[in-house]
């Protein structure tokens, strides 16, 4: 399997070199120059299959010629081992035909656990093949920088250090990252927002020379990596509910496109999805693109659902490399609009083309606290913030009763205990046992201006496992 570039200049790589490259030298994104694609009659063979096995099978084209498959097999059966439920993401119903995929029973209690625990073990994997060591440098919304430390925290050669924004995300999702200790980890709050975040991390990657000569590897989903095993679940889920004899329709709470570009790519790889839903909060880009046609920077504003406050989705680059016939070019010239002026629109034969599959809802704080409230009173189950938008954005874009609506669970709502008490459910929430402890825990944390250089001068000093780079 070879990769290239969606902005077309970079060369084409193999699985264990976009695995430590992350981004492209170019700019761009890394994806597949050939798309596997299964039969109806292979998927349907994998029914009643372990989470781990099914994964095998989705995700061996990607590595073929880099890991060999009884290494990989081994890795995946650790990988998803560590879940709490046996099922690893089982479905709950809400009604009829409608049902919730729990994507949150990982260590961290969000669906990140299900990339960046295989992450760290293919890192630890590829690096000691090599004997190299590197670094990384993550921004994270919410949910992204714990599962990246819990999956990378025994990896033997890496220095991690992860980008919040300061104040901006839940009390429970920066517990679990600035109470981790070792060498090689680093949590630094950023005097910003999580696009600020990003856009360091992306400027590091693009100019490596204050890592004096150590190679930095992206854990956000600009890692193909990440994106393919979150594809897994989307096979996952239409097996259990009758697929591929009946199609399946998805509703994804998103801000980075990451995790509904895996559900673009199974229905590519031949899994019969019928609708995708993008289910987003205030922070609205991507609905204005899919409802209107307008890809357009605005004000990023605080929500109850901080994991989606973003405003620029890395990962959309990815879609649209696809419905530009793959031409770097074009997608290198709309990136540049981008920067320069803010926004872009495409033309209108391309955005009718992913209005076919693709719907989109923006949901407010008002709603989303309604949602919760509402799913309580009706099943006595509590929502996170980010799943209530994704079950509203369900229930207003669906396009057929008829198909079963699979909305994705993408955290625990013990994380988000604010927008539930708003909500006015008043079901006690219980961290799990292993967490029971995290308020009491001491933290480790540094506080840096939202400063390129400032980022860069702690990166260099402290990586090595404390020792300058």
């Amino acid at each position: 399997m070879r990769y290239i570039s969606t902005r077309g200049q970079a060369p084409a790589l193999n699985f264990e070199d976009v695995l430590l490259a992350g981004l492209a030298t170019d700019g761009g994104l890394y994806v597949p120059e050939n798309l596997p694609r299964f039969t109806q009659e292979e998927i349907a063979s994998w029914a009643g299959l372990p989470y781990h096995e099914l994964a095998f099978r989705v995700m061996r084209p990607f590595v073929t010629g880099s890991i060999p498959d009884a290494d990989f097999k081994k890795i995946l059966e650790e990988t998803y081992g560590v879940f709490a439920h046996n099922a690893v993401a089982p479905l709950r119903q809400l009604n009829g035909n409608e049902w919730v995929l729990e994507l949150f029973h990982g260590p961290t209690l969000a669906f990140k656990d299900f990339a960046l625990q295989l992450l760290g073990r293919l890192l630890d994997y590829v690096l000691e093949k090599r004997g190299e060591r590197v670094v990384i440098v993550g921004a994270t919304s919410g949910d992204t920088g714990s599962a990246a430390i819990e999956g990378c925290k025994h990896c033997e050669n890496v220095d991690i250090f992860i980008l919040h924004p300061h104040n901006r995300v839940s009390e429970v999702q920066r517990r679990q990252m600035t109470t981790i200790f070792g060498e090689n980890i680093h949590n630094i709050a950023i005097e910003g927002n999580f696009d600020d975040c990003q856009e360091m991390v992306k400027a590091s990657f693009a100019d490596q020379g204050f890592l004096k000569g150590t190679r930095l590897v992206a854990v956000n989903s600009i890692n193909w990596a990440r994106i393919m095993a979150q594809i897994v679940y989307y096979f996952h889920a239409a097996l259990q509910l009758g697929g591929p004899a009946r199609s399946v329709s998805f509703s994804v709470p998103t801000g980075n496109f990451g995790d509904i570009f895996a559900g673009y790519l199974a229905r590519n790889m031949g899994l019969p999805i019928n609708q995708l839903i993008v289910a987003t909060n205030r922070n609205d880009i991507l609905h204005r693109f899919m409802s209107g046609n307008q890809y357009v920077k605005e004000t990023l504003h605080a929500t109850l659902s901080p994991s989606m406050d973003i405003m620029v989705s890395s990962n959309f680059e990815r879609l649209l490399f696809d419905l530009h016939g793959r031409n770097g070019a074009a997608i290198a010239g709309l990136m540049d609009s981008f920067k320069q002026g803010g926004g872009f629109s495409v033309e209108q034969e391309r955005w009718t083309e992913a209005r076919k599959l693709f719907d989109s809802l923006a949901v407010d704080d008002a709603q989303t606290c309604e949602t919760i409230a509402e799913v309580y009173e009706q099943t006595g189950e509590v929502l996170d913030p980010h799943t209530a938008i994704g079950v509203k954005a369900a229930r207003e874009c669906r396009r057929s009763l008829d198909i079963p609506m699979v909305i994705l669970g993408t955290a625990h709502p013990v994380k988000f205990p604010d927008a539930v008490e708003k909500a006015g459910v008043g079901k006690a929430l219980e961290l799990p046992a292993h967490l029971s402890d995290l308020f009491e825990r001491d933290e480790r944390c540094t506080v840096l201006p939202n400063d390129l250089k400032a980022v860069q001068a702690f990166v260099s000093q402290h990586g090595n496992r404390g020792k300058p780079l």
